[in-house]
């Protein structure tokens, strides 16, 4: 049996994690809702490596840090998106990130 070429692997489409539905089901970064790759890399590069670490952190606190990590400031819908998964974390019904906009701004106004 032949193998498949290393190009024909690089289109084949990535497999989701599941979502969790609560906090308690959550074991990895990627089952966060909201969190895919590239965020969970960031939470990662923050010295989060489990889910459960987000229900005592600051979501604000953690987008400054995410902002002086990278060097440049990151776009306030990283900021919602940490929003939502700490409360999720905290044992919040998952919602989208967005529904964390008006929050946000009411909060801490232009970021």
């Amino acid at each position: 049996m032949a193998s498949a070429a290393p190009d024909t692997l690089a289109r084949r489409p990535l497999v989701k994690s599941p979502k969790a539905a609560s906090a308690a089901e959550c074991q990895q970064l990627e089952q966060l809702p909201n969190i895919g790759p590239s965020m969970a890399a960031d939470l990662r590069a923050l010295g989060i490596v489990h889910p459960r670490e987000l229900a005592h952190r600051d979501a604000f606190v953690l987008y400054q840090a995410l902002c002086a990590h990278t060097g440049k400031r990151q776009d306030p819908c990283v900021l919602d998106t940490f929003m939502a998964a700490t409360d999720f974390m905290r044992g919040a019904e998952p919602a989208p990130w967005w529904a964390y906009t008006a929050q946000r701004k009411l909060l801490y106004g232009a970021v």
